[in-house]
């Protein structure tokens, strides 16, 4: 696309395929479900022109990003690492991120367990959901059955895997 760049940077093990356009301050789009950084084009030409450093990245698994054959390596704490590494790569602090549908949840992932990497957050249509007791987001079952974040039966406590193989359920320092 012109006036876009282009690159593939190195992100928590994986190449990540980034579109960026301008400088300054970094805004991070993240794409909803089956998209891909091209759903945000209008937005990074715009916000470029008035000074930002617009990224959009293919987030793990979707485009010219890596894919791990494995279905485990696609867990919320994979891609939430994935984009620290990214905001790394960028040789900055904080982002401003926006993010839209699937992206979404996992901008509130980003912003609930790595909240001093981001500066604000503008979601676009899934809001923050505290507690959603004795049910996990509605996608752990697309994870081979495993549940990443699920909510315990008690308010106030989400419960993360590890990130180890024997999975034991540990607290997580964030509480409500």
């Amino acid at each position: 696309m012109e006036g876009i760049d282009h690159r593939i940077v190195r992100a928590n093990g994986i190449k990540m395929h980034i579109a960026e356009k301008g400088q300054g301050s970094v805004v991070l789009f993240l794409h909803v479900f089956l998209e891909l950084w091209h759903y945000w084009r209008h937005q990074i030409r715009a916000l470029s022109s008035l000074g930002y450093h617009a990224v959009a990245p293919d987030l793990r698994g979707f485009g010219d990003t890596e894919a791990p054959t494995s279905i485990t390596n696609y867990t919320y704490d994979h891609i939430v690492n994935d984009l620290v590494a990214l905001i790394d790569s960028l040789s900055v602090e904080q982002v401003f991120l926006v993010a839209h549908d699937w992206g979404a949840i996992m901008g509130w992932y980003l912003c609930l367990f790595k909240p001093e990497r981001v500066k604000a957050f503008v979601c676009l249509s899934v809001p923050f959901t505290p507690s959603l007791p004795y049910t996990d987001f509605g996608l752990g079952d697309v994870v081979a059955g495993t549940t990443p974040v699920t909510t315990s039966r008690e308010p106030s406590y989400h419960i993360c895997k590890d990130a180890d193989e024997d999975s034991t359920p540990s607290r997580c320092t964030y509480k409500y």
